[in-house]
């Protein structure tokens, strides 16, 4: 457990001699809640657009509105979706890149123990 705690010391004070960026939590958390803003707001202005494009007579009414707001809220919801997805991927792939680096030294280590045990006092080097 020592070991361990040795490690994760070593690894934390390399990283810090690259003088490396954080990432910032925050502000991915923010355009996580911009994307998912933006595609609502873009769903609700092409919705509203297109009730207001029913109690439209006017044919050239009816091409402004459309538009203006049903091609805008879609603008706003592809713009929406991509933000989302770009995050939420970019969270997911930390992870598993996280996990994948956690599991390699574990083997590391495994296979580590399995060589020093083979090569005890009774074995020539």
């Amino acid at each position: 457990m020592n070991e361990n705690h040795e490690r994760i010391e070593a690894f934390q004070s390399e990283i810090d001699s690259m003088k490396l960026k954080a990432a910032g939590a925050e502000n991915e958390a923010r355009l996580l809640i911009l994307g998912i803003v933006l595609a609502v707001a873009g769903i609700g202005l092409a919705v509203l657009t297109a009730v207001q494009i029913g109690n439209q007579d006017d044919v050239v009414k009816q091409t402004t509105l459309l538009g203006t707001g049903s091609f805008l809220g879609i603008a706003l919801v592809i713009a929406g979706a991509a933000l989302f997805v770009r995050f939420s991927m970019a969270r997911h792939l930390r992870f598993w890149l996280i996990r994948l680096v956690h599991e390699s030294r574990a083997n590391t280590d495994r296979i580590v123990a399995a060589i020093e045990g083979r090569s005890g006092p009774d074995q020539p080097n």
